[in-house]
């Protein structure tokens, strides 16, 4: 084999084991999500009291984007909200919860998802499950 097709070979090894360690990685993150939320005691379906805001990167490289929640009820709540990371084709890269806690009565609250890792690529958020508690 040629040093131009071995380079080639490996670099399309190199594309295949990073495409596995991102799927890895976003399936652990997934599961983390999963076992933050089971956390929330008492908690009711908030998904449509959330807005989610311009997905950017910050200082170190790490995927962010603005968490609004609006409080619906008489009293102070708290939220857990899942936001989800995606590529341009829909799959999952990465996804966090956010607790945006105390907010007022009728009132709105703001907190920032940010991924575990560095996210590369054009990457879209959108809410997975939200609790009001």
């Amino acid at each position: 084999m040629s040093s131009a097709a071995s380079a080639v070979k490996s670099a399309g090894e190199a594309v295949s084991s990073a495409a596995s360690e991102a799927a890895k990685s976003a399936e652990s993150a997934a599961a983390v999500a999963k076992d933050k939320l089971a956390e929330v005691k008492n908690g009711v379906d908030a998904k449509g009291q959330v807005t989610l805001g311009t997905v950017a990167t910050d200082a170190d490289g790490f995927t962010t984007v603005p968490v609004t929640v609006q409080n619906t009820d008489d009293a102070a709540k708290s939220f857990a909200v899942q936001v989800e990371f995606k590529d341009e084709g829909g799959s999952l890269l990465d996804t966090v919860v956010v607790t945006v806690k105390d907010v007022a009565g009728k009132g709105t609250g703001q907190g920032t998802a940010r991924s575990t890792h560095k996210l590369s690529g054009t990457v879209s958020a959108s809410t997975g499950t939200a609790l009001r508690y």
